[in-house]
């Protein structure tokens, strides 16, 4: 593997000095950007795209070809270990994911097909081969899984949920049923982690999208509880270098200092949180990653770059903070916005980092 050009990503994750703050965007590879329009066209449905490794390749590229990005993220699914246990994904126009098959019994978890990541999922792992080898070193690549909770959350739903009021149902009322799902999950989980990382991917994140909609005693439960374990049976390092792992719950701000707990180097936290809230309450256990509202990018570039001076006053002097939206794009967003959004972090960040 070639040497890495960039790694002020990684440090920022391990809160060691650097020279600016890094950036990189939750769905940098997407819908915004005309060109990943055309690549999807060209693989037929947004599955084949997953399942095609230089496609795959090519759209995690396009966007470190227009903005300073200090990582490029693996494009995949993070409903791709769902499909991997026999539940049949598949994408209704406008509707979303769907299954062919829910969870929600005892012999449904049964059902459920053991998988060993690096058979069952190994497009994504030789989409992370070519990945790395056509980055040649010039940042790192991020891998990443939906957390137990968030993939739970659909495979019992049968698809995006307002309410959740199915997952929850089984959550309360029947939570042996339910830890023995999360169980399957966090174990399927850390076998997919690790065997992007043997593939490859120099740090990782568990996205929880979902953890916000519990109650606070549900949250530690039923979603940290799990991403703990996951965290924990992860190799801590590869290629002799540390990969750090990076756990995001959107909606998680009030619960920081427990999950500032929970093994992981960093914390991704959504734009409701206040940044210099949330390094107050994480201290040094940490690295934070975020949190601009995704939304702000269809202000003015002047407004943007407002934004970002914010933010980054906010977060202060030091490492340790990797510069992010608080959520993925929005699809609708002009990629000039981004340009602005990219150029500010590169131009007004370097202040904060003149001690280090």
């Amino acid at each position: 593997m070639s040497e890495l050009k960039n790694d002020r990503f990684l440090r920022a994750l391990t809160r060691q000095p650097v020279d600016r703050t890094p950036i990189w965007m939750m769905r940098q590879a997407g819908r915004y950007l005309p060109e990943y329009r055309a690549t999807r066209e060209q693989a037929g449905s947004f599955m084949d795209l997953c399942r095609n490794a230089e496609l795959a390749c090519e759209v995690t590229l396009q966007p470190l070809r227009r903005y300073p990005m200090d990582a490029a993220i693996l494009f995949s699914d993070i409903l791709t270990v769902p499909d991997a246990l026999g539940l049949g994904l598949y994408f209704e126009t406008g509707e979303g994911p769907r299954f062919k098959k829910t969870v929600r019994s005892e012999a449904d978890i049964e059902g459920l097909k053991p998988i060993k990541a690096s058979d069952d999922l190994g497009y994504v792992m030789d989409a992370v081969r070519t990945i790395r080898r056509e980055l040649a070193g010039s940042v790192p690549l991020i891998g990443f899984s939906g957390s137990p909770w968030t993939l739970a959350t659909y495979m019992v739903e049968g698809g995006s949920s307002k309410d959740f009021a199915r997952v929850k149902a089984m959550a309360y009322d029947q939570p042996e049923l339910m830890h023995q799902l999360l169980t399957i999950l966090a174990d399927a989980v850390a076998d997919y982690l690790t065997a992007q990382i043997e593939a490859g991917a120099q740090a990782v994140q568990i996205f929880d999208t979902w953890g916000g909609a519990l109650s606070a005693a549900g949250y530690k439960e039923y979603s940290l509880k799990y991403m703990q374990r996951i965290v924990a049976r992860l190799p801590k390092e590869a290629e002799g270098r540390k990969i750090p792992c990076i756990l995001f719950t959107k909606g998680g701000g009030q619960w920081l200092p427990a999950i500032a707990e929970s093994g992981a180097d960093a914390v991704g936290i959504d734009w409701t949180t206040d940044i210099a809230a949330a390094r107050a309450a994480v201290g040094d256990k940490v690295a934070l990653q975020g949190n601009m509202d995704p939304s702000m990018l269809f202000a003015s570039p002047a407004r943007i770059r407002e934004e970002v001076a914010s933010i980054l006053e906010g977060f202060g002097h030091g490492s340790g903070h990797v510069f992010n939206l608080g959520h993925g794009i929005t699809p609708g967003v002009n990629p000039d916005h981004v340009t602005a959004f990219t150029d500010a972090v590169v131009e007004l960040s370097p202040q904060y980092h003149k001690n280090d």
